[in-house]
């Protein structure tokens, strides 16, 4: 299965190897240099790569690449997978999967990588399993471990690990029972320059944080299934009869875990006329025939028919080669203008209605340069708390098993979203 692990910096740094079979040579990693090299954004580095004796399998997480080292052909996605699982257990234990705290907590990495990977095959990937063999670095722990000469491994093993649920451990017990599940979606979208929506689709996650006594099982429906594609589960979630009843039925994890993601696609978008772009935006980009100057004018602001916050608002425009600099005036926020990638960057932050905020003013192209035949792309990011733009609702939410006083339920946390102007 998987021979070596190797950290990879963006910068080309590798700061951490893991070797699991026999050691393999860092020299295999050139080839991912080289195809780093040539790729204009991290994302856009292959995720699979075919040397002469290995196969490469790359997961870009946090700034990090995450390089697996194959000899044999097995499922990519298998692999990725298991990265991606790496960062997020990195993640769980230090707070943040950075470069920075990979190097100060590094024998912790090495005993959880470990555990987690077995002769080169996954044994141990679960948060509240890794958690009972290693334990979490605290202040107090690093002092007692410092003195007592002892270490984070566990003296015991995993109280689940043996059972037909290893995501849950055993004796959980709470006094204050409560379970919390969080809607989050994105939605990317493109708009002509009438306004009418060309394409969108939307991404969604629903994340949990349970914290009940026993061995509690759940239920949750919603009143609009239908709506979901592409849908992946936790391991706990039973599959069969999600796809019997479109129910989700589980005995969760304790803690923190993704219950599930969807994808929402652009035909049940048009089915079901569920989106309306929250954010107003009228532009007028134009060059003069003549080349040497041109206007720019943006106006963006919330719709009246919302009714919510519009938060970190953020424009991106890549501009035409052939603009020099420009020179504009904000009423809210700061722009930045690289000369070097013309990419122009508006930051604006909140808006709140009535208010529409504009960035306009004057473009200032090279000597001698041609009219750009077409105007650029307006890139806007934006996030809206309390809203879910898909119309997810929830039905209810059920309980066996266990008597528990009443909890908290469903709380639609933010949809963050992305559109393009077409100007």
């Amino acid at each position: 299965m998987i021979h070596s692990l190797f950290l990879i910096s963006c910068g080309g740094d590798i700061f951490l190897e893991k070797h699991w079979k026999s050691a393999v040579s860092r020299s295999v990693c050139d080839y991912f240099l080289e195809a780093q090299d040539r790729a204009g954004q991290p994302d856009d580095v292959a995720p699979v790569l075919a040397t002469p004796h290995h196969y490469l399998v790359s997961a870009h997480r946090c700034g990090i690449f995450f390089v697996a080292v194959i000899q044999s052909e097995v499922s990519p996605l298998f692999v990725i997978e298991f990265l991606h699982r790496v960062a997020e257990t990195l993640q769980d234990y230090f707070g943040e999967c950075s470069e920075a705290s990979i190097k100060d907590n590094v024998v912790i990495v090495y005993e959880l990588l470990e555990e987690m990977l077995d002769n080169g095959f996954p044994l141990a990937t679960e948060s509240n399993i890794l958690k009972e063999l290693i334990k979490p670095p605290t202040i107090l722990r690093s002092v007692v471990n410092s003195i007592t000469g002892s270490s984070n491994v566990g003296d015991q093993l995993p109280t689940g690990q043996l059972s037909n649920i290893p995501w849950r451990r055993a004796g959980v017990k709470y006094t204050n029972n409560e379970a919390y599940f969080d809607v989050t979606e994105e939605i990317d979208a493109i708009i002509d320059k009438s306004g009418s929506t060309v394409f969108a689709e939307i991404q969604g996650v629903i994340d949990a944080c349970i914290k009940l006594t026993g061995m509690p099982d759940l239920t949750l429906s919603f009143m609009n299934p239908r709506l979901l594609d592409d849908v992946s589960f936790h391991p706990c979630v039973r599959f069969k009869r999600w796809e019997t009843e479109r129910v989700l039925s589980f005995i969760p994890p304790d803690g923190n875990f993704r219950l599930m993601s969807y994808h929402v696609s652009s035909q049940k978008i048009c089915v079901f006329s569920l989106v309306a772009i929250p954010v107003y935006v009228k532009h007028n980009i134009s060059f003069n025939n003549k080349g040497s100057t041109g206007r720019f004018d943006i106006t963006i602001g919330p719709k009246q028919t919302m009714g919510k916050v519009v938060e970190s608002v953020l424009v991106i425009v890549h501009m035409p080669k052939g603009v020099l600099n420009m020179t504009l005036t904000a009423t809210q926020g700061n722009y930045t203008f690289d000369p070097v990638t013309k990419v122009l960057i508006w930051d604006i932050g909140k808006i709140i209605l009535p208010k529409l905020q504009t960035l306009k003013g004057l473009i200032n192209l090279q000597s001698g340069a041609p009219k750009p035949e077409e105007n650029p792309t307006l890139n806007v990011q934006f996030q809206i708390q309390q809203l879910v733009v898909s119309g997810l609702k929830v039905n209810r939410l059920d309980m066996y098993g266990e008597r528990y006083k009443p909890f908290k339920g469903v709380k639609y946390v933010t949809k963050a979203g992305t559109f393009q102007v077409r100007t």
